[in-house]
């Protein structure tokens, strides 16, 4: 039974472990000069209150509970393998053995993300080509086994649409080092290895190390950022002959970031909740001795662990879309517009991550591995103006928001997908089942402390039948990492157990813009 000392010490142990997972920072380069020394912001009101739900239409199965919740209940009766729904259609899928972290897309193709080191076993190794012509029966092409494709391409799989290039690095544990490979997609079901050398032939590793990355607005740089803090540029003006240009340690902010469309700010996300703003320009014009000045740096007690940043104008105001991987603190739209001093103005939750409901959150997330109900990856539908932003919101499934107006959003649609509870042996590269060694849910462990230590922890609420499940867990939901990418009222999205899905939103509730483009930010 859960009780004080018992509380106590779990919220102990997890805290403990989750420090145990944060990054440690390397001696490299410096880290560039500041002309901010950050600021703390406490939101306050602004991150004390969920999206508004949505209205489910006919057809619909909505979920049981709070908004982004699994219950217990639903876990342990089996009501969660067969899913919940609210305005999407599943039209076809494929799950192969599950797909890693973050998955691409470009064209009718879709490359599934891989993990190691399931990504070296099962009957397809490396990352897996999936042909989607037919979007109700995706079918698999080939599998790229490149050194980087085996050993898990973490965050760091991304397509440049414009170049018809596929980049992604090897990160076998958190972090990675060394390895590159970069492919030409104009034939998308067979991609084909551009650069056999440096990156690619082990005996050429790049100065480099990973763990995320990603391309620069015009395709030609592409910046890997390493879990300790190493900030990397790499040329691709030769995509044959990729090249490190410039190189730089940023202290803990090493995760995922976003670039604005000149390709002259980069957004670095902070691991601690937060992120920097680094003028990039000397870089993007390809400078002799190019140095990277931040601009400002803000940070915040909400989230942690914050994974990338969308920059989006409205009416030519300049926003970012930030999203928190850790804790509770989902995503916040961030006023760019006087860039030395960023400010949070807007924040989307679920009513699952709120203060008051993280005792709920604990009595339905032990016991399903180290993540629970946090977002992850998001997509806005265009860059300017956008009107909608569908995430990757772990173990609440695809979520889908209106931000016509960013500053009153509303939830319109979810798609969580069916659980394969027990089925951990059937998907060696979802990282979902990888992880199941481990029952409790980690990366809540800040959210749990804060909301301790604010008097909303309810110890009652906070027990349940999984409370005692602090390993195995049991995959009774999915996780879904990856941002959905738009193609019109169509949602192209991976997650870890389900693997490449193609899901529809209503036309009542959604209706693309001609100019629909998914914008992640890198």
């Amino acid at each position: 039974m859960w009780g004080i000392v018992s509380i106590r010490g779990r919220c102990a142990a997890v805290i403990a472990s989750a420090v145990v997972l944060m990054p440690v920072g390397i001696a490299t380069a410096g880290p560039p000069p500041q002309d901010s020394s950050g600021v703390v912001h406490e939101i306050g009101e602004v991150a004390a209150h969920a999206a508004a739900r949505a209205d489910c239409g006919p057809g619909s199965r909505p979920e049981s509970g709070l908004p982004g919740d699994v219950p217990a209940a639903d876990r342990g009766s089996g009501r969660s393998t067969e899913g919940y729904d609210c305005n999407i259609t599943r039209i076809g899928g494929f799950a192969g053995d599950g797909a890693g972290i973050v998955s691409a897309s470009y064209g009718h193709c879709a490359y599934m993300g891989s993990m190691f080191p399931g990504s070296l076993v099962g009957p397809e190794t490396g990352v897996q080509v999936v042909d989607a012509s037919d979007p109700a029966d995706p079918r698999p092409t080939v599998t790229l086994t490149e050194p980087a494709m085996l050993a898990g391409t973490w965050e760091s799989l991304k397509v440049h649409a414009e170049r018809e290039l596929l980049v992604g690095t090897g990160v076998p544990a958190l972090l990675g080092a060394g390895l590159l490979s970069v492919y030409d997609i104009s034939d998308c079901a067979h991609p084909r290895l551009l650069n056999p050398g440096a990156g690619t032939d082990l005996r050429m590793p790049l100065p480099i190390t990973a763990h995320e990355g990603g391309f620069s607005p015009d395709g030609l740089t592409y910046w890997s950022t390493g879990a300790e803090g190493v900030l990397s540029a790499v040329d691709l003006t030769d995509p044959t002959d990729p090249t490190v240009i410039w190189q730089g340690w940023m202290g803990m902010s090493g995760h995922g970031f976003g670039i604005s469309s000149d390709g002259n700010r980069l957004y670095l996300s902070n691991n601690f909740g937060g992120v920097a703003i680094l003028d990039t320009s000397a870089v993007q014009r390809r400078d002799a001795g190019a140095q990277v000045r931040q601009v400002a740096s803000m940070s915040w007690t909400d989230g942690w662990a914050t994974q990338h940043s969308i920059p989006v104008t409205y009416d030519g105001h300049p926003y970012l879309f930030t999203v928190d991987e850790g804790g509770s603190g989902g995503v916040k739209l961030v006023d760019i517009a006087d860039e030395t001093n960023p400010t949070i103005v807007n924040s989307i939750k679920l009513e699952i991550n709120l203060p008051e409901n993280i005792d709920s959150q604990v009595a339905s997330g032990m016991g399903g591995s180290a993540f629970a109900y946090e977002s992850h990856y998001c997509s806005a539908d265009r860059p300017v103006n956008p009107t909608a932003l569908a995430c990757g919101w772990v173990s609440s499934g695809i979520r889908v928001f209106d931000i016509g107006n960013p500053f009153d959003v509303t939830e319109i649609a979810y798609y969580n997908p069916p659980a394969m509870t027990s089925r951990n042996l059937e998907r060696t590269n979802s990282p979902h089942a990888l992880a199941s060694v481990i029952g409790v849910p980690l990366l809540s462990a800040p959210a749990v402390l804060q909301a301790a230590i604010g008097g909303q922890f309810d110890l009652a609420e906070a027990e349940s039948p999984r409370s005692g499940m602090v390993v195995a867990g049991d995959l009774s939901t999915d996780w879904c990492f990856s941002p959905p990418e738009w193609r019109g009222n169509d949602l192209w999205v991976s997650c870890s157990d389900n693997g490449f899905m193609t899901l529809r939103l209503s036309e009542d509730i959604y209706t693309p813009p001609a100019d629909q483009r998914s914008t992640i930010g890198s």
